[in-house]
C-alpha cells in the first residue's frame, strides 16, 4: 500500500478520512439502504458545516448538492454535465466518498474505452486451465459496484463509443450483469443496496458520441456551471494553489494581488467578447496559480510575479492554436494597460514574453 504522505493526490476518503469518522459517528439520522451516512451528513461532507469542523470543498449551488443525493437515493443514475473545469469530478468523488467510502471505482471514458473495462475481463491464464469460472473472472468497476453495493463513477461517457455506452443500459434499468460465460447462480450479478452510478460529460464535446434516448432516460441530468462571483473564485484559487504550492515544496504562499490579476485575467478572457476556443476554467486558474509559485520560488527563491503568470499563460490559454494566441497578445496589449494597480502595469510589460 502507498503511503498517503507520498501519494500525488489521495482519494477523497483518504485526504478527509476524520470528517468522514466524525461525521458517521454524530449521524443519527435515517440513511437510505446501502449508505455510509444519511443525506444530511453526506451534504455537510460536500458543502461543509462550521459547527462539525467540516471544511467545504465544492464551491457551487447547495441545492445541486441536494438533487444530486436524492437522485442517487432513486434507482436512477447522475449525470452531471458542464464545461470543463467546473468540479464536476470533484464533486463525484466527493459524493461517491460521502456515500459508500470509496471514489476509486471509476472508469475513465475515452475513445478507445471496451466493454471489459467497464463489466469485467479474464485472467486468461486461468481461462486457459481451468476455464471459465470464478476464480478467472476479474470484475471490472461496474462489477464490483453492483456486487459490493458501491457508487460508480463514469468520467467523460460521451467519449465512449456508442456500443459502449449501451452496455450499460441493462445495468441502470434491470439492476442486473450477466456474465454469459458463467453458468448457475453465478452468471448473474445482482445490484446491492447502495449501488448507482454517476457519470459526467462535457458540453464541449456534445455531439462527438452522442448519448442514446434510451440511456438518457437512465440518469437524472445536472448542470455545473462556473463560478459567478469573482470573489469566490479567488478565494478558491488561492486556496487550492496554497495547498498545492505546499505539497510542492514551496514555503511562500501565493501574493493575493497577482491571483487577483490572474483570475480577471481568466474572467475576461472566458465572458469577454474576444473569447478563447480554450476553456478558461477554474480548475485551469488553479494549474496557472500553482505554476507560477513554481517558477519564482526554484526559479528565483521568491514568490511568483505577474510576469510569470504571462509566461504560464501561453501554454495554458493558446495550447497549439495561434488565434489564441493573438487574442491573448490583444487582451495584455489593449486591456491590461488600461487597470490600476502595479501587477497590472507588470502583466502588461511582460507581453513580450508571449512567443512568436
Amino acid at each position: 500500500m502507498t503511503s498517503t504522505q507520498t501519494m500525488q493526490r489521495p482519494p477523497a476518503e483518504v485526504r478527509y478520512a476524520d470528517e468522514l469518522a466524525r461525521l458517521r459517528d454524530t449521524d443519527t439520522a435515517p440513511r437510505p439502504p446501502g449508505w455510509a451516512l444519511s443525506l444530511d451528513a453526506a451534504r455537510k461532507f460536500v458543502v461543509g458545516d462550521e459547527n462539525q469542523g467540516i471544511v467545504k470543498k465544492f464551491v457551487g449551488d447547495p441545492s445541486l448538492v441536494d438533487r444530486a443525493l436524492v437522485t442517487l437515493a432513486t434507482s436512477r443514475g447522475l449525470m452531471l454535465v458542464g464545461e470543463p473545469g467546473t468540479a464536476k469530478s470533484l464533486l463525484s468523488e466527493l459524493i461517491a466518498a460521502a456515500v459508500c467510502g470509496e471514489s476509486t471505482l471509476t472508469i475513465q471514458g475515452g475513445a478507445a474505452t471496451t466493454e471489459d473495462q467497464i463489466k469485467y475481463s479474464w485472467n486468461y491464464a486461468l481461462l486457459v486451465s481451468e476455464g471459465p469460472s470464478p476464480r478467472s473472472l476479474v470484475p471490472a468497476p461496474m462489477l464490483r459496484g453492483m456486487a459490493e453495493g458501491k457508487i460508480v463513477r463514469f468520467e467523460e461517457i460521451t467519449r465512449c463509443p456508442l456500443e459502449v455506452q449501451d452496455c450499460m443500459l441493462s445495468m441502470l434499468s434491470d439492476r442486473v450483469m450477466a456474465i454469459g460465460e458463467l453458468n448457475g447462480p453465478d452468471g448473474m450479478v445482482f445490484a446491492q443496496d447502495g449501488f448507482n452510478v454517476i457519470a459526467t460529460a462535457n458540453t464541449r464535446d456534445r455531439g462527438v458520441n452522442e448519448m442514446s434516448a434510451a440511456l438518457k432516460r437512465r440518469f437524472n441530468f445536472e448542470t455545473v456551471f462556473p463560478i459567478a462571483d469573482f470573489d469566490t473564485e479567488l478565494a478558491l484559487v488561492e486556496q487550492e494553489a496554497a495547498k498545492l504550492l505546499e505539497r510542492s515544496g514551496v514555503e511562500l504562499a501565493p501574493r493575493r494581488d497577482v491571483l487577483e490579476v490572474l483570475v480577471r485575467t481568466f474572467r475576461d478572457l472566458r465572458e469577454g467578447g474576444d473569447r478563447l476556443t480554450t476553456v478558461m476554467s477554474t480548475a485551469e486558474a488553479v494549474s496557472v496559480a500553482h505554476a507560477v509559485g513554481l517558477r519564482g520560488w526554484f526559479l528565483r527563491g521568491e514568490v511568483g510575479s505577474a510576469a510569470d503568470v504571462v509566461e504560464c499563460l501561453a501554454g495554458t490559454a493558446a495550447k497549439d492554436n495561434a488565434e489564441d494566441l493573438a487574442r491573448l497578445r490583444r487582451y495584455l496589449e489593449q486591456h491590461a494597460s488600461r487597470r490600476k494597480g502595479a501587477q497590472w502595469q507588470e502583466l502588461h510589460r511582460a507581453r513580450h514574453l508571449l512567443p512568436g
